[in-house]
This record gives structure tokens, sequence and C-alpha cells, in this order.
């Protein structure tokens, strides 16, 4: 009996809960806010720490995958500069300073990579347009580039200082022909010429190779009037004669500048670069072939 009446009890009071939840639900028609709770901000985010890295590696340079990276790099850069440096005014080729690029092996050394002599020559077509901006506008970087590009010792750069007489009176000149190389001092005198310390007859037995070693004097008519010392080596009797000639033209020449077109004319300060042709295989001499027989 008991547990019959604290059953109905139990039953009853929650009959009267939900009843009364149910009539709030009813007569509330509007929502209540929740206490707002202020959020913590996140701290900065300091990219400098991160230690990540790529997936995969990244090459140094765009033209990593071309066939001669470096060489492109250096095109990109000079075509950059160019770009923007265009507007800038040029001279003439003819006045933009004298500049001794690189030969192509001195190139191939210097990227280490085996460029071909076409696109070197395009690399070059831009360096000398870089190189005729107006001398005295050229910007830093440009010329800084173009200096990269230098061969070592410019050629260019030292300018050449005119041979003139000494102070005792002498007048040097040097020749060559074939493989024979002579140096002429000449000064004012009576007509001696001594060639390696001894006379010109105990050195040339003939008289055509003593009168083609003199011939510029003597096609000017100053055998009687100037004096040489000679020093030659190398090669034989024929080219150390014709090697003397150029040398002692030029000797003359410091001396009287004004027998420039006699000298020019008579062949005595012109250098005869022609050499002996070489023997092929095959040929009896240089060109002459072998007598063709039938059988």
């Amino acid at each position: 009996m008991q547990s019959l009446r604290l059953t109905s009890t139990l039953t009853k009071t929650s009959t009267q809960a939900s009843r009364t939840t149910l009539n709030t639900l009813r007569t509330r028609t509007y929502a209540t806010e929740a206490e707002s709770v202020p959020a913590a901000a996140a701290p900065e985010i300091n990219f400098g720490s991160f230690s990540q890295k790529p997936a995969r590696i990244i090459p140094s340079s765009p033209s990593y995958f071309s066939g001669s990276p470096r060489f492109i790099d250096h095109v990109l850069q000079l075509e950059a500069l160019q770009a923007k440096h265009a507007a800038l005014p040029t001279v003439a080729i003819s006045e933009a300073p004298r500049m001794a690029w690189f030969k192509l092996a001195q190139f191939r050394d210097y990227v280490g990579e085996p460029v071909p002599m076409k696109k070197y020559k395009s690399l070059v077509k831009i360096l000398q347009r870089l190189n005729r901006i107006q001398p005295d506008m050229v910007p830093t970087e440009v010329r800084d580039k173009l200096a990269a590009f230098l061969r070592p010792g410019n050629p260019y750069a030292v300018e050449n200082v005119p041979r003139t007489v000494d102070e005792n009176g002498r007048a040097r000149g040097k020749g060559k022909r074939k493989e024979s190389t002579a140096v002429v001092q000449l000064v004012e005198g009576e007509g001696e010429v001594l060639v390696n310390g001894k006379s010109i007859v105990e050195v040339f037995k003939r008289v055509h190779d003593r009168e083609s070693a003199l011939w510029a004097l003597r096609c000017t008519q100053r055998l009687d009037k100037y004096n040489a010392w000679i020093r030659v080596q190398g090669g034989g009797v024929t080219g150390q004669a014709e090697a003397i000639t150029v040398a002692l033209g030029r000797a003359l020449l410091l001396h009287e500048p004004g027998l420039k077109p006699v000298l020019r004319k008579a062949g005595a300060i012109t250098v005869d670069a022609r050499r002996v042709e070489r023997k092929k295989p095959g040929h009896v001499k240089a060109r002459k072939m072998p007598t063709w027989v039938k059988r």
C-alpha cells in the first residue's frame, strides 16, 4: 500500500512540473541573451620564426633548367639594363669608348659553359649598345656591368706614347720578316753600319742582301748621313735582310717624318706578312700534286 502511494505521489509531482514548464513556454514569446564572455586575442604570428622547408628544392636562378644558365642570366641582366636605360642619349659608334671585350675562349672560362659563337655575338651586341650611351650620363650599374666583360689588361685603356729620338740622338726601330727579328738604333754619322757587332759585308756576303738591308737609306739618299747599329736574330739571310729594311725605315722616320711618303712608296716601312705555305700530306709540295699515272 505504501509503495503504491509513493508511486502516485511522484507521478503527480512530475505532472505538475511539466505543466508549469509548458505554461512558462506559452507565456514567454522572446529569447533571453546569454552573458557575453570576452574572448582572448590570439598571439601575433612571427613569420621569421618559421623553419619549414619547401617540399622540393627551388633553383636559385630562373634559367636553371636551360642549357647554359649562367650565360642566360647575364643576357637577362643586360637586357633589363638596356630596357631600363633605353631613353638615355647615345653617341655614334666611332665616338663611343673603345672596349676590349672577352674573346670567346675567355668568356667560356668566365662562365664555365660551352657558349656557341652565335650566342656570344648576340651578347656582345647588347654590350656595344650599352657602351654607346653618352659617356657623361652612363649609370654606375651599367659601367660596373660592362667592366665585368672586359679582358684583363685592356689594350685600349693605355694611350700609345709616340716614339721620338732620345736625348743621345738615337732613334730605335723594330722590324720582322718570316722568322727574323731586327732592332736598329740610328744616329747621325758618316754611313757606318754594324750588324751584330760585325761589318755588314761580313754578315751579308751577297750584294743583293746588303742592298736590301740598306734599302731605306738608299731610296732616300741618306747612306752617308747616318750610322746604324743593328741586332738581328732568327731566320735565314733573306729574312734577316728584309727585317733590317723595315727596322731601318722606321728608325729613319723618327729622324725625318717628312720622308714617310717616299718610304711608303718604296715599301721600306711596310711589313711583309707572307709565310711559306706548309706541305700537305699526299702532295709533292704545298700545292703540287704527284703526276697522275693511269696504270
